[in-house]
This record gives C-alpha cells, sequence and structure tokens, in this order.
C-alpha cells in the first residue's frame, strides 16, 4: 500500500549565509537570505544601536524566500572588525556601508532604516539616489519632531560636558541595553533575552565601549543633516513604508508622522511597542514589508522631477 503525499502545510524558512567581506581594510560580516529566484527584490538591512544584523534574524527568516534581505555589522557592532585607527564617525560608518554594497555589485535595493540605520541609511541615499527602491522606515528618525526630551539632552552632550562620559558609558551597561529592548512594550515576555544578551557581549568587547562614545558625541552631525535629509526626500519622493513603535523612549511618534510632510503619499503604520518593534511584532510588520517590496520593485528608481523648496 502507498501512502499519500500531501501538501507542506507550512511555508520553510529562508536559508541564510553569514560571510565576510573586506572593505578598505575593514573586516564586515554580514547575513544574508538566499531566496528562491536570482532577481528577487533585495533589502539592506541597516541596523541600530546597540545592535547588530542579529536583530534581523527572524526577519530574515520569515522574508528571505521571497527576497533577498542583506544585512551587514557596522564598525564597532557585531562580528565586524575595524583597523586600530579607525575614526567612528558616522560619515565613516556610511563609507563603509557604501564600499560594501559596492563590493557586493548591488546597483538597486530598499532600504531599511532603523535608529542609527536612518543616518547611515539616509547619508547612502543622497550619494545614490538611483539605487534607492524604497525606503522601510522603523523609528528611523530624522525630525526634530521626532526627539524626545531624553534624547534631546543626550544628544547635546559634549565631552566638554561634566560626566557626559559617565552618562553615556551608563548607556553601555546591562540593565540599559535590556531596557531598551523592554522599554514601551505591552508584554516584554514576548521580547526574547538572546537580542540584549548577544549586544551587550559585543558592548562589553575591548575598544567597543570607546567606539560608541565617539559614535554618541558625533551623533549632532546627523541633527545638523536632518534638512539636507528633508530635502533629498521631497525632491526624490522614494516609496516608502513607516513602521513605527509608540513607546520608544527616544523617538516618539511625531517623527513618524513628520515624515508625512515630505513623503504625503507613504504608508504610515503605528504600533504599540518600544524602539526595537520587530521583536514582539514581527507578525505584524514583516507582511507589510512583503506588501511593500512586491509593489515597488518594479517601478523606476529615477529621480522624480520636483521641487525640493
Amino acid at each position: 500500500m502507498t501512502a499519500s503525499v500531501t501538501a507542506p502545510r507550512i511555508s520553510p524558512p529562508a536559508r541564510s549565509a553569514h560571510r565576510h567581506l573586506d572593505v578598505d581594510g575593514v573586516d564586515v560580516f554580514y547575513r544574508e537570505s538566499l531566496p528562491d529566484r536570482p532577481d528577487a527584490p533585495v533589502l539592506l538591512l541597516l541596523h541600530g544601536f546597540p545592535s547588530a544584523s542579529h536583530q534581523f534574524r527572524r526577519l530574515i527568516d520569515t522574508l528571505g524566500r521571497r527576497h533577498r534581505l542583506i544585512a551587514p555589522d557596522y564598525p564597532g557592532f557585531g562580528h565586524t572588525r575595524a583597523p586600530d585607527g579607525f575614526t567612528y564617525t558616522f560619515e565613516r560608518l556610511t563609507d563603509v556601508v557604501e564600499g560594501f554594497t559596492e563590493r557586493l555589485g548591488l546597483t538597486r535595493y530598499a532600504l531599511y532604516l532603523f535608529d542609527f540605520g536612518a543616518p547611515v541609511g539616509l547619508r547612502l541615499a543622497r550619494r545614490h539616489p538611483e539605487r534607492v527602491a524604497g525606503l522601510v522606515v522603523q523609528n528611523g528618525n530624522a525630525y526634530d519632531d521626532g526627539l524626545s526630551a531624553a534624547a534631546r539632552a543626550f544628544t547635546a552632550l559634549t565631552p566638554d560636558t561634566p560626566g557626559a562620559d559617565q552618562t553615556i558609558l551608563d548607556l553601555f551597561t546591562l540593565p540599559a541595553t535590556r531596557a531598551q529592548y523592554e522599554g514601551g512594550t505591552a508584554d516584554p515576555a514576548l521580547v526574547a533575552p538572546e537580542g540584549w544578551l548577544l549586544d551587550q557581549h559585543f558592548l562589553d568587547l575591548p575598544g567597543r565601549k570607546q567606539a560608541q562614545l565617539a559614535l554618541a558625541y558625533d551623533y549632532k552631525s546627523n541633527l545638523a543633516a536632518y534638512p539636507d535629509w528633508q530635502a533629498w526626500l521631497r525632491t526624490h519622493r522614494p516609496p516608502t513604508l513607516i513602521t513605527w513603535g509608540t513607546g520608544d523612549p527616544f523617538f516618539t511618534p511625531d517623527g513618524a508622522r513628520a515624515y508625512l510632510r515630505d513623503l504625503p503619499d507613504a504608508e504610515l503604520h503605528l504600533f504599540g511597542t518600544g524602539h526595537f518593534a520587530l521583536e514582539d511584532h514581527l507578525p505584524e510588520v514583516a507582511p507589510l514589508i512583503d506588501g511593500f517590496l512586491d509593489r515597488v520593485w518594479g517601478r523606476s528608481t529615477a529621480p522624480a522631477a520636483r521641487d525640493a523648496s
């Protein structure tokens, strides 16, 4: 008697590859999905502080068969290793990500902008607008409107501010790292501890806290660039999906709504969670990204002829 064969009732997760790539002396670690078709849409996942590409593991598993998801670790984060003397600024992080995309031969991609990924990604977009198929913005701020009181106080710190170093270094401790994941969530039990524990492991590596200290002081360069980024958005009007955790202690929902001033056609979704919205809202966010990539990938990326005023 021959047993009948039934169709699988689940969709298998994507296969992922984990690699290193030399970019001008920086040993960049990255992970990428291996989609079922070679012409799959490309989404470049740009992580935040204090995390690295591992924050996207479940998203890659979920969407990686239909789309090519690529997530590098920046210098000073995760498994990436930078040479002694590397200058930790957001311009230099962008230089490395730009070189990374060019080494991979990426000529078109959508950008996932989360936290630190927003200043890196928007700098990259200004350098290569012709490559940007669309933006997925998740708690990635580009407006003064979105800065909480805590964020304004933090970004005002300078090396000459009394006690500034210690104030910043206190953010690199395990309780603070855990709070970034669980703060603002409706149910912290939905947030797996591996994320913040792995982040802390990397923060505690030799030299990492000094790298993060330098980036913290350089963050004000992003605030100075907000008008330029907003002008770029008005000029190019990239298709944009905005998903935002409303309980984020750093970037408020006003920052999400502010994008609509320059991108009135953007799609906005607010979720009752914190900074790391994918941790507990992946089932809601992943289908939005999936549909967005399907819609925008066939569009032209030629810059729109719009008045930037």
